[in-house]
């Protein structure tokens, strides 16, 4: 796997991936506003092409991921990504490695929980308070279900 810091990668080539598949660079969660192409991550390269893509913020002794993209699914990119954070995160004395998807993201809460997550809260109507602050996020997400809440997962760091 050719995984490399986002600091490696050109940052027009990091605009122009979050511009294609999230509609900007700005990220907002119920945590807070962020601009991905500003944060920490790591990126998967396959003949100079981002292929995934992962991004984080170390508050305190918690690592948040803000993003995860893995454009060839069922290659092991994503856990391979998680696990450079996860590591990443070991090494700066985290004890918390955590996140939020969307309610309608199923495949994002079988991916994290097969990984060592665990369901920690859920956060009814954030969707709907970030709609307010990023108009394009859509009304109905994956499978036709309606986009509403955040479930926050936290893996415990040894």
């Amino acid at each position: 796997m050719n995984i490399s810091s986002t600091k490696d990668v050109a940052q027009e080539k990091i605009t122009e991936f979050f511009k294609l598949h999230w509609g900007s660079t700005k990220m907002v969660i119920s945590s807070g506003v962020y601009d991905c192409c500003e944060l920490e991550g790591f990126s998967f390269l396959n003949n100079e092409e981002i292929e995934g893509l992962i991004t984080y913020k170390i508050m305190n002794n918690e690592c948040e991921i803000i993003s995860l993209d893995s454009l060839k699914e069922g290659r092991g990119i994503g856990t391979a990504l998680v696990q450079q954070v996860e590591k990443f995160a070991l090494e700066n004395n985290c004890k918390v490695l955590k996140l939020v998807t969307t309610n309608d993201n199923l495949n994002a809460l079988k991916f994290y929980q097969k990984r060592g997550f665990i369901l920690s809260r859920i956060i009814n109507n954030a969707v709907e308070a970030a709609r307010r602050i990023k108009p394009q996020i859509p009304k109905k997400g994956l499978f036709d279900i309606p986009l509403r809440d955040e479930i926050e997962l936290k893996k415990f760091l040894i």
